[in-house]
């Protein structure tokens, strides 16, 4: 079952630049995707984002590179022969007994753990680790808000948690992060540190509702997950699809 979002052509404060689709004509349509930004579906290549001017492992390229040809390392197109690996979902709210969490709630590396033992299971090296914090549900109540100004999401804290359990690949229905951030930290700690420094690729805007029922019907939080992005060379990310299969 399908993980992402349906292409959303409605400017709203969540969906600022919304998918443009075209026809020119019988049978002919051109679309216009700006993926990066809180109403689309997509995957971080890890040259998307840069610490002092540097991305993982080191590369340092030159603005006049990145602005003509893109990044020659740590594009989307190293995932041309797509992705394959366990996906384990962690809902936090049925966690926690709620429809979803409320904006700015902190998801700590013991509430992580708490769902493993729930759940009966425990994330490990390679998986694709998804977390579920019931935006959607909440928006179907209250209507559209600025995801980057306040959404629930992980605490920087859960860092080191993930670099233990050697994680591959992040995924959630916001940035991951919780906003606004804690202390005097600035936006998307965990997100950035995750691509720069861990070398994980991170999935945003998912929607996690549909798979989250189908694990609860089953008691089972585990499944094979698959999705590629379009070859793009130099690709600072793409819309993806993400599949999971029970």
């Amino acid at each position: 079952m399908s993980m992402a979002l349906e292409m959303d052509p409605v400017e709203t404060v969540d969906n600022a630049i919304p998918f443009v689709q075209e026809f020119y004509r019988v049978g002919g349509d051109e679309w216009t995707i700006h993926f990066h930004g809180a109403g689309i579906t997509h995957v971080d290549a890890l040259a998307h984002i840069f610490d002092d001017g540097v991305t993982y492992n080191g590369y340092r390229p030159s603005d006049e590179v990145m602005l003509s040809i893109g990044p020659e390392r740590g594009g989307v197109d190293v995932m041309r022969t797509g992705v394959m690996t366990r996906g384990i979902l962690m809902d936090i709210p049925r966690l926690k007994g709620v429809e979803y969490l409320e904006p700015g709630t902190r998801i700590f590396p013991e509430d992580l753990e708490a769902w493993e033992a729930q759940a009966g299971m425990r994330v490990s090296s390679g998986d694709a680790l998804f977390v579920r914090i019931g935006r959607w549900a909440r928006r179907a109540e209250v209507g559209p808000w600025s995801v980057h100004q306040e959404v629930a999401g992980l605490d920087p804290s859960v860092i080191p948690w993930l670099r233990e359990r050697d994680v591959a690949i992040l995924g959630s229905e916001s940035s991951m992060d919780v906003a606004p951030p804690p202390g005097d930290l600035g936006r998307l700690v965990l997100h950035n540190f995750a691509l720069v420094y861990l070398g994980v690729h991170v999935l945003d805007n998912m929607d996690l509702t549909a798979v989250g029922e189908a694990a609860a019907e089953r008691n089972r939080w585990e499944f094979a997950v698959t999705f590629a992005p379009l070859i793009v060379r130099g690709g600072t990310g793409a819309a993806v699809n993400p599949i999971a299969t029970f």
